[in-house]
């Protein structure tokens, strides 16, 4: 069975996208094994500690190259992704050693899926700026993407409401990564 590492972009224990991305888990139940990637703890990108590599982020790679897929689960931080996610991606999108001439990175085609949830923006603009990223960094990224509306009711209860649409986008993107990964 494909193993789907999830990526939580958001460092708060209940966020709004923990929970998508639980919603997300329970779409893959029975297709994919699933596990959730910490990335609280990885250091500020510093080419000084790239070599030899830390052992923070030599367990970050290990763990994103031995996935089959990542899906990612992004919060929007003032339109764009939090830095504590843009750490992660910089980290996985340089060389695992300097000296390889094909300069190979856990990103260059992992299948990526991303989704998240924001405002009233649905996450519009963090998901197309997180996309473009990884891109960039030659990551193969799941169309179609969910982008989940957090209405202010939301932000008092703490709780994750889907809509029936959004539903049925969260279940389209779960299906379109299952069919990269078929």
């Amino acid at each position: 069975m494909k193993k789907v590492l999830f990526v939580v972009g958001s460092l708060r224990k209940d966020s709004f996208n923990r929970q998508l991305a639980q919603e997300a888990a329970a779409h893959l139940a029975g297709k994919a094994k699933t596990a959730f990637l910490d990335i609280a703890s990885v250091p500020l990108v510093n080419q000084d500690c790239e070599n030899p590599v830390l052992p923070a982020v030599a367990e970050l790679r290990r763990k994103v190259t031995e996935a089959d897929a990542l899906w990612i689960m992004t919060p929007e931080y003032n339109h764009s992704y939090p830095g504590l996610l843009k750490n992660a991606v910089d980290w996985l999108s340089r060389p695992s050693d300097p000296s390889d001439p094909e300069r190979k990175t856990a990103l260059a085609g992992k299948i990526v899926a991303v989704s998240g949830a924001a405002g009233g923006s649905a996450a519009s603009f963090v998901l197309a700026k997180l996309t473009e990223l990884l891109m960039f960094v030659r990551a193969d990224v799941v169309e179609p993407q969910c982008g989940v509306t957090l209405d202010r009711e939301a932000f008092t209860t703490n709780k994750l409401t889907l809509k029936d649409s959004e539903k049925a986008t969260l279940q389209a993107e779960a299906d379109a990564l299952l069919a990269k990964l078929a």
